[in-house]
């Protein structure tokens, strides 16, 4: 389809597009949008979401979002499945524990929803504290806010109940390699617009705060700072040449 190909062309975009003639795919999978009138030129348009699919063609996970400006990249899910994304990566030697963190896109446009990713890995025998245990310092990424990114959801994973016999306590910890995965996104509003105004990249900082232990003692709570860089492209306005 001459549309297709000439986004495609402009985009840089080497894998098939499909051309779904009479939205029968959209259909198919319950994404039509029914809420455009079916009179309008807009109607057809699917529900903004993202579908990921394993070498079997099974469904492993979709998301939607709430405005067709923003959009998760595919290399941010891949992240939030535990997929191990082949992008440069630094590692991280801190007290008790060791990580290796990296952004999961290059680039990213107005409306881009992007993360960084810390693996962490803590030391032998080594356990830090997860989110919402009581009494202790539990692990947290902080990042720097700054005009023009928004900070949104931090994820963790599901913790395990470590038992200190001694005082018959229950704690929620991370006692094996995980990771923790905060999304951040590029402001699309016009405010935001002012600030990114002719920039072509964006320092990202964090700081990581945790408290370690091991079977027999409780370390003073430590912190990392940490630091990234994302490339900042102006979004695609040019529209398909019309055959």
């Amino acid at each position: 389809m001459p549309i297709l190909a000439d986004f495609a062309r402009r985009r840089g975009i080497t894998f098939p597009l499909l051309s779904d003639q009479g939205s029968a795919v959209i259909k198919k999978y319950g994404i039509l949008n029914t809420t455009v009138a079916t009179t309008s030129s807009n109607y057809g348009i699917p529900f903004p979401g993202t579908f990921v699919l394993d070498a079997s063609g099974v469904v492993v996970s979709r998301t939607f979002e709430q405005a067709y400006m923003e959009r998760d990249t595919i290399t941010t899910q891949l992240a939030r499945l535990g997929a191990k994304i082949d992008l440069p990566a630094t590692r991280v030697a801190g007290q008790h524990l060791t990580l290796t963190t990296f952004v999961t896109d290059a680039v990213a446009a107005p409306g881009t929803h992007f993360s960084v990713v810390l693996d962490i890995a803590p030391a032998s025998r080594v356990h830090v504290y997860a989110p919402g245990a009581a009494g202790y310092k539990p692990i947290a990424l902080t990042m720097q806010s700054q005009p023009g990114l928004i900070v949104r959801e931090s994820r963790f994973p599901k913790p395990v109940d470590y038992v200190f016999k001694p005082l018959n306590e229950h704690v929620a910890v991370y006692d094996k390699p995980f990771r923790i995965q905060q999304d951040l996104e590029i402001d699309p509003s016009p405010q935001a617009a002012i600030a990114l105004a002719n920039r072509t990249t964006m320092p990202l900082a964090g700081m990581l705060e945790y408290q370690a232990c091991d079977d027999k003692i409780c370390f003073n709570p430590d912190s990392i700072a940490l630091s990234w860089t994302i490339g900042l492209r102006a979004l695609d306005r040019e529209r398909a040449k019309q055959p």
